[in-house]
């Protein structure tokens, strides 16, 4: 069997990046179709060793297409997902459009791919936010084991879960530095070069931001609604990947040792522990791979039952791209979608 793919966003970071995943994992396609806005119409877009034309969304009849892949904004999505949903069409959106809708299942393949099922109500999937994917592919083999009760998360995201624009401002501004020319800041409340932003997303109320609170309800949407998690999210000077300091409180023991064998077998994660110098993973190293790396596991010696560790994963591909296409595979490989073709 092969499928009609379409993917909106096509010409941003994301959606550049699903349609390489899509070629890379040989996902069988009959035939993609890149779309973005009516002023992205006719730009050239990789796919394997072949050019996409854009096309316009606005115009696009999504009647023979089996699964639309979505990385266009909030905006966008709550606009035109119900409209392709309707068609027939299945939409994987990669924004926080849908993420806490009862109605569309919230998805990580290697944590919770048997809610999958409930996409049917309205035709409807959605990808979690970068910092919580990451986050529940570690946390999931760990809860199995011992349960967890608290996460105390703190993040290190890199600018490029801003888009481009984000990674533009951080490279003009790193010039400006050594070339002593003023700085710029348009993207971020505060200079990004050689700096780091304690808010992602907007204030609320309460003093978090909009990003540790997306963080807590997804986790327990996904994980568990039992488990209590605080976060601080932080915006630092890298292109790609997001890395994470996270200490979890267990209802039972669990040693270090144990820790690391069980996430060493754990789909999605790599364990880098070594204890020496060098011997654990940074964002750099995990920009262009799909693993979750779990580095510098260790006792938490401050509460009972407690570990701490360190995980990275590049954020436009776990975090984002290669998550949605992992949700498309779950939905063939498990026979819950058959190729479509346009009424005569």
């Amino acid at each position: 069997m092969s499928f009609k793919i379409a993917v909106v966003g096509a010409t941003g970071n994301v959606g550049r990046e699903m349609l390489d995943i899509l070629a890379e994992r040989g996902f069988p396609t009959r035939e993609v179709v890149a779309l973005a806005s009516a002023r992205s119409n006719g730009i050239d877009v990789s796919f394997g060793d072949r050019t996409l034309k854009c096309r316009a969304l606005e115009t696009y009849d999504f009647s023979d297409t089996d699964i639309c892949l979505m990385s266009a904004g909030g905006e966008v999505s709550r606009t035109w997902s119900p409209k392709i949903g309707a068609q027939g069409c299945i939409v994987i959106d990669n924004s926080s459009a849908w993420r806490y809708d009862p109605d569309v299942p919230l998805i990580v393949p290697e944590v919770n791919a048997d809610a999958i099922s409930g996409y049917s109500r309205k035709n409807i999937i959605a990808n979690p936010n970068c910092s919580t994917a990451q986050l529940v592919v570690v946390l999931k083999p760990l809860h199995d084991r011992a349960r967890i009760r608290r996460v105390v998360v703190a993040t290190y995201q890199s600018v490029s879960g801003a888009g481009k624009a984000a990674m533009d401002e951080l490279f003009s501004q790193t010039r400006a530095v050594f070339v002593s020319d003023p700085l710029q800041t348009k993207k971020f409340p505060k200079r990004i070069a050689f700096n780091v932003i304690p808010q992602i997303d907007v204030f609320m109320e309460d003093g978090f931001t909009k990003e540790e609170w997306k963080m807590v309800a997804e986790t327990k949407k996904i994980l568990d609604p039992k488990i209590k998690l605080v976060a601080t999210c932080v915006r630092v000077p890298v292109f790609i990947g997001h890395s994470e300091a996270v200490n979890i409180e267990f209802e039972q023991p669990m040693s270090e040792e144990e820790a690391r064998d069980i996430l060493r077998e754990a789909p999605g994660c790599l364990v880098i522990d070594k204890r020496e110098p060098g011997g654990y993973m940074t964002p750099h190293e995990a920009a262009g791979e799909d693993a979750t790396y779990v580095s510098r596991i260790r006792t938490d010696p401050t509460v009972d039952n407690g570990l701490t560790l360190w995980c990275v994963s590049d954020n436009l591909r776990k975090g984002a791209a290669l998550n949605t296409v992992q949700i498309a595979e779950v939905l063939v490989n498990r026979r819950l979608i058959e190729p479509r073709r346009k009424a005569a």
